[in-house]
Parts: structure tokens; sequence; C-alpha cells
């Protein structure tokens, strides 16, 4: 069987911390074992060809173990689209069918959207990506003479010297931000850079790694600095439109906003809203954070045959990126490797294997769990959820290791290509 990567944890602090002590290892029932159980089935919709079915049982087994009403499956070879599922387990009829081009928050699977997005303005000559981003977007460097260290390489390799486990994830201090600047929620992308301009760095930029939303924020605003459109219209225009992607677009808070075709989010955390000051509590998906400040780090919205097309970015030089910035996208970054031998490129973890550099990442918010892989022999696989773990293992340490387990089992590949059904 060929090496296949498993992930590296880019999720919250706490999940990253359950993980380093070891409790990853428990099995997947123990971990939903607090839910109520229910006389549901997993109802399926798309295409899961017979030589495939080993797949969609991983799928099938996953949503019903940990009680997931919401899921999807899309899994494409060389290129073509194989496997398009959607999956839907509950026995709630307000819960509606999943397709396989239902909407999805992807949360951090935007990520290497926008870095492809910063890559294309490299490539065009309209962008250094060694340029100062406080230079480029007119920070104070008052506070810390360090943020003038910051470049736009250093934003995308999370190396730019904001640690949430020192001093927070930015993106989820509203009501820290709001209080400390006097200002009202729902409060605005402006606001956070005044808060994070008025604190020091928590390290030297540069140095080390450190997973940072923030710097994924200002990387949006870049895109717009630079092209001079908004940052969704650019991803859209010049990024998805020449691959053939017109369904993802930017999420929003509030369940009455959800776009047409959207999943619910389930979660059994509940929170303060951030979008007004009356201390409402609310289901933590609809309201415990923003979506539209998370934008180029966080706030996606797409199908899994979305995610497996736009593949075709790194996988099909010439359409959005040339070979040469896709080398740079996936080069190695100024700190070196992990000691398992991978690195976060732009946007991606990555590893070389023999003759390919896979890619990964993963996504995380209440309410969604997101992962794509593109691996060696032509396979790459996206899955997404409407549910994630609030507690314990990351969910990835149980779905790779079983998608992994079943691509050496598939004897002969459908020769099919799905594509032109869902695009």
């Amino acid at each position: 069987m060929p090496r296949i990567d498993r992930p590296a944890s880019v999720t919250q602090v706490s999940r990253r911390r359950f993980l380093a002590a070891g409790a990853a290892t428990l099995p997947a029932v123990v971990l939903g074992g607090s839910r109520p159980a229910f006389a549901a089935t997993v109802q399926t919709s798309g295409v899961a060809p017979a030589a495939l079915a080993g797949f969609d049982n991983v799928l099938k087994t996953y949503v019903a173990e940990r009680r997931i009403s919401c899921a999807q499956l899309a899994i494409t070879k060389n290129g073509k689209l194989v496997l398009a599922r959607g999956y839907r387990y509950s026995d709630d009829p307000a819960v509606p069918s999943v397709s396989p081009t239902s909407l999805f928050r992807v949360a951090s699977l935007s990520k290497h959207i926008t870095a492809v997005a910063i890559m294309r303005l490299a490539q065009d000559g309209r962008l250094d990506l060694g340029t100062s981003v406080a230079a480029l977007l007119g920070l104070s460097t008052a506070a810390d003479a360090r943020l003038a260290d910051v470049t736009v390489w250093r934003l995308l390799q999370h190396t730019g010297g904001w640690d949430r486990d020192i001093s927070g994830d930015l993106l989820y201090m509203d009501h820290t931000i709001a209080r400390s600047l006097g200002v009202s929620l729902p409060i605005t992308r402006d606001h956070i850079i005044q808060y994070a301009g008025g604190r020091p760095l928590d390290f030297a930029p540069g140095s080390r790694y450190a997973y940072s939303n923030y710097g994924y924020m200002l990387l949006g605003m870049i895109v717009e600095k630079v092209s001079g459109m908004s940052y969704e219209s650019y991803v859209r225009q010049q990024i998805l439109a020449p691959v053939g992607i017109s369904r993802l677009r930017l999420g929003r808070t509030l369940e009455s906003q959800a776009a047409p075709g959207e999943v619910v989010y389930e979660s059994d955390v509940t929170s303060r809203t951030v979008t007004d000051a009356s201390g409402t509590v609310v289901p933590a998906p609809y309201g415990a954070f923003s979506m539209e400040n998370r934008g180029p780090g966080g706030g996606w919205l797409a199908s899994a045959v979305d995610l497996v097309r736009f593949a075709r970015v790194l996988d099909a030089p010439g359409a959005v990126l040339n070979s040469t910035s896709i080398g740079r996208m996936l080069a190695k970054p100024e700190t070196g490797v992990t000691e398992s031998g991978s690195w976060y490129g732009a946007g991606l973890w990555v590893r070389q294997v023999t003759g390919h550099l896979n890619t990964w990442h993963d996504g995380s918010l209440p309410g969604t769990y997101s992962y794509t892989a593109r691996l060696q022999n032509g396979f790459t696989y996206a899955a997404i959820f409407n549910r994630r773990e609030e507690t314990g293992s990351p969910d990835f340490n149980v779905l790779s290791p079983r998608i992994n387990a079943e691509i050496g089992k598939v004897t002969t590949w459908p020769t099919t290509d799905l594509f032109p059904r869902y695009f």
C-alpha cells in the first residue's frame, strides 16, 4: 500500500492539547456515547460505484457513530470525479436531505483558497510576497516595531508573530475587543486590527510557526488592497471561475442568513452572541463567532465536489497558477520542517513522498468539520460534516486512517468522470 499522510492538527487549542495528552486513542463509540440514541438510518444521494463501496461505508459508519446529520464525500482519481455522495443521518424531519452539491461551511479549508489568490496576484506581478504587511496595509508599528518584519510570506506560512496559545485567537475575541475599544458589537475587521495593533507580537516574525486566523484575515485585506476588488469578488472571478466553480460563496453568521442549499449546523455548545450587545445565549454555530470577519481564513461555503474540483489548481498548471507559482505555494518555510518531515506551505500542510508532494488541511468550527487531502497516485478527497467533536479526538484522527486504508483495497478504479453531472 502506498504511503499516505496523516494530518497535523491545526484545530482549536483545547483539541490540540487533548491530542497531545494521548486521549485521541479513545474509540469513536466512546467519544460519541453521551448523545441520546435515536432510530435513524443513513440516507444517501449521489453516486458511489461498487468498486468504491469501501469509501462509502467508511462515511456511513462514521456519521452513524457520531450521529452526524449531514455529511458529504467526494473523491477524484487522476483528475476525474469518481465518487460524489451526500449523507443524511437524522430522525428529525426538519433536517433536509443532503445532495453532493449542498453547501457547508468549510472553516479553515478557506485558507488555501486565499493562498491561491495571493499567489495569483504575485504571479501577475501585482504583489511582492516579501513586502511588509504593515507597509502594505498601513498598520501602525508603535506597539511593536517587529510588526514591520511581518511579510506576506510569513502570513501565508503562519510565522507572523501571533500565537493564539499565548494571546488568544483574535477572531474569537469579539467581546474582549469591543470592551477594550469601547465600541458596540458587532465588531469589524478594522476593530480587530486596531486591537491587535495595540499589543506586542508573541514572537519574532519568521522565528517559528504558530497557526493564525488573524494572519489570514489580513491576507484577505491584502487581496482587496492590491486587486481593487472585494475579496469575494476577486476570488470568484479570478480563482474559481477559471476552474468552473460557481457555487462557492462566503457564509453568514445567522441561520436566517443561510445561503440557498446550505445545511444546518449542530453543536452542543452555546455562547453569548457576538452580533449585538444583548448578551443573548445562542447555539454556537449561529452567533458565537462572526463568519463575516472570518472570511479569508474560515468563511467560505462549498461542497465536497467543489473542493476536489479546486484541487485542479495544483494538479493542472495554467488555468489559475503556473508551475512556478505552485512550487512557491508548496515550498518549505524559513522555519524548516516538523519532526515528522511535514511543513506548512501556503494554506496547506505538505509532505514529500516519492515522486509527489502530498497536501492536506482540516477545518473546524462549532457545527463544522472539514478535511481534504491530495495524495500520491492521483487520489484526492474531501469530506465535510455539520458537526464536530466538541471534546476529545480531532475528527481526522479516526476518519483519515479509515479512508487511507481503503485506497489500497481498490483493484479497478472507475473511469467515468462525474464532474459533468455536477458542474
